[in-house]
């Protein structure tokens, strides 16, 4: 029918949204999707699914972003959203610093060339032994969460340490409370309200092995409109110039951390970049010369926004079931192990069929998880083809932030792997965990 019809092509070509797919997604002839020139069925064939793939292109291309829109700020890429050795390179070659939480995060940025000096470590319940870690190698900045975390520092440091204090400036974003992060009441840093803020603030300046340069702050996720960002500005100027009044001291640092928008699904907005740097300049200025302070150092804090849409998910349909009165499943070979968001938070998707033209009709159905959980679904209500049948290939765009990282192995089902793509070329940047891996830890 194509042969006859060649217009009928573009109208069975999946609706690629270019604000969610990676930069270089494109549909071939034969109706596949295709990254990095690479079709999906390629890489399905030959990693198998389910499987992450990174469009290296559309992650460089959004770093630079970054650099070249936020000119005169700091950024650094924040590696919970997504951190392999390979991507940590990436990062470095565009001119980034990493943020780490862990030891084991540390470790890969420094295995993927990361500099020392460019790396920041955040937790708010960091041990002695990542603490020393840190100190021991040299990291730019640790962003301290709690007094005791200060006096660890403090005994640690063999050399004085750059730390930045972590303050809530009681911001509220609205949204998921598990994305709230700049309200009061919640586990991270010190309210800017009462005294707290300013204790940790004495207690850094009584220590002789730290040099406290700035204040930090995170105001929530899935941020999109950047006026926040300016009020967490002009709260945290005029707190960095009651520590010069009290305490002589003028902080050099202002780091908003990251919590950047992004689209998951049509219609979705994500943050302006262009937007944000005009709301920092402003809210610096206004702050700034309202307390006659001098103009610090911005730092951002990018993650997500930088890695999520440069990656999609492989998975193959296992079985398509109608329940009578009920929604139709198709049900694939991975789900909440590979992606927890959607049992999490909710989170919405977008997905599309990856290995031919969805021709004839459409249905609504759910994509449904392989796991033991009846809240085990990647995406509910999407229009998919009648067709769709067992081996059929889907990919589900959006899905370089919170996936691997927040992986798991229930069931014991082990983790997908992670496969790169750029000019035609797949590379295998994390293998898939196998059964053996999972046994390996078992000593019973």
């Amino acid at each position: 029918m194509l042969e006859i019809l060649p217009s009928l092509r573009d109208a069975a070509i999946p609706r690629i949204d270019p604000a969610i797919w990676p930069l270089t997604t494109r549909v071939d002839e034969q109706g596949r999707i295709t990254i990095g020139r690479l079709a999906l069925t390629e890489i399905a064939d030959e990693f198998r699914t389910p499987a992450y793939v990174l469009d290296e292109a559309d992650f460089r291309s959004r770093a630079r972003h970054y650099r070249s829109a936020l000119r005169g700020t700091e950024v650094v890429y924040a590696g919970k959203a997504l951190l392999t050795t390979r991507v940590a390179r990436w990062a470095a070659e565009e001119g980034l610093g990493v943020d780490v939480s862990s030891a084991a995060e540390l470790a890969t940025a420094l295995a993927g060339g990361v500099a020392p000096d460019r790396i920041v470590l955040h937790g708010n319940a960091k041990s002695c032994d990542e603490l020393r870690d840190a100190v021991d190698v040299g990291v730019g900045r640790v962003v301290v969460d709690s007094l005791m975390e200060i006096a660890y520092l403090a005994g640690l440091a063999r050399r004085r340490q750059r730390v930045l204090i972590r303050v809530t400036p009681g911001i509220d974003i609205g949204g998921h409370r598990a994305v709230a992060t700049g309200v009061c009441d919640q586990k991270f840093g010190f309210a800017l309200t009462g005294e707290h803020a300013f204790e940790a603030v004495a207690r850094v300046l009584a220590s002789p092995q730290l040099e406290l340069v700035g204040l930090h702050c995170h105001i929530g996720s899935l941020v999109t409109d950047p006026e926040p960002y300016g009020e967490a500005i002009r709260r945290l100027i005029a707190a960095m110039a009651d520590v010069r009044r009290t305490h002589g001291v003028t902080l050099t640092e202002l780091n908003i951390g990251g919590g950047h928008g992004v689209p998951y699904v049509p219609g979705d907005k994500a943050l302006d970049l262009s937007a944000l740097a005009e709301v920092i300049d402003e809210a610096l200025d206004a702050a700034c010369a309202t307390e006659r302070f001098p103009r610090p150092r911005v730092v951002v804090e990018p993650g997500r926004a930088i890695s999520a849409r440069a990656g999609v998910t492989l998975y193959r349909v296992c079985a398509v079931k109608s329940q009578p009165g009920g929604r139709t499943f198709v049900a694939v070979d991975g789900g909440m192990s590979d992606n927890p968001r959607v049992a999490l938070y909710g989170a919405k998707y977008t997905v599309a069929l990856a290995n031919r033209h969805p021709l004839g009709p459409s249905m609504k159905v759910t994509v449904a998880g392989r796991h033991c959980e009846s809240g085990d679904e990647i995406i509910r209500d999407v229009d998919l083809p009648a067709d769709i049948r067992p081996g059929d290939l889907l990919a589900v765009a959006c899905t370089g932030a919170y996936h691997h990282s927040m992986a798991s192995t229930y069931n014991m089902v082990g983790r997908p792997p992670v496969v790169s793509v750029r000019d035609g070329r797949a590379e295998l940047l994390v293998r898939r965990e196998t059964t053996a891996d999972l046994l390996a830890r078992d000593l019973g």
